[in-house]
């Protein structure tokens, strides 16, 4: 059976979240990262949201000892609290960028009329804030 510490609950997403913003606003309001989006391949964007994944199961089980992969609840084989992790970190930064109007704010009319080139440029300003803000909703989530 698993101990206390390492079950995951709705609480752990919560903690994840409070990390997860924390970290993420900052990656959300600064030219330079949609400079990047703007400037971004398809495929270093998705060398990016790959760094998402490893760094975000490395942060929850390489570096803390206290928790198994393989002895928490999962959904489709994949552990509901990375699951829940990588979820945190793509929407937390999603909810800052469309709260601070960043698409608008940054692209100007770059993308007039083009909404898919302008999800396509957002998807990857996301991707690029998740790389940090998996680390603050790890840390969060094992904190607590």
């Amino acid at each position: 059976m698993v101990g206390r510490q390492s079950r995951y609950a709705v609480a752990d997403t919560f903690q994840q979240a409070v990390g997860g913003f924390l970290i993420a606003g900052p990656f959300v309001v600064t030219q330079e990262v949609w400079d990047l989006a703007v400037n971004m391949a398809w495929y270093q964007a998705a060398v990016t949201a790959f760094l998402v994944l490893i760094i975000g199961y490395a942060a929850l089980y390489r570096a803390d000892d206290n928790r198994d992969p393989d002895r928490e609840a999962e959904v489709g084989g994949v552990p509901l609290r990375f699951l829940s992790l990588i979820s945190v970190s793509y929407l937390s930064v999603l909810v800052l960028a469309l709260a601070f109007d960043a698409p608008g704010t940054f692209l100007g009319g770059q993308f007039a009329g083009d909404v898919r080139g302008l999800a396509w440029v957002t998807l990857k300003a996301v991707s690029v804030g998740s790389v940090f803000s998996v680390i603050g909703a790890a840390t969060a989530d094992s904190l607590f």
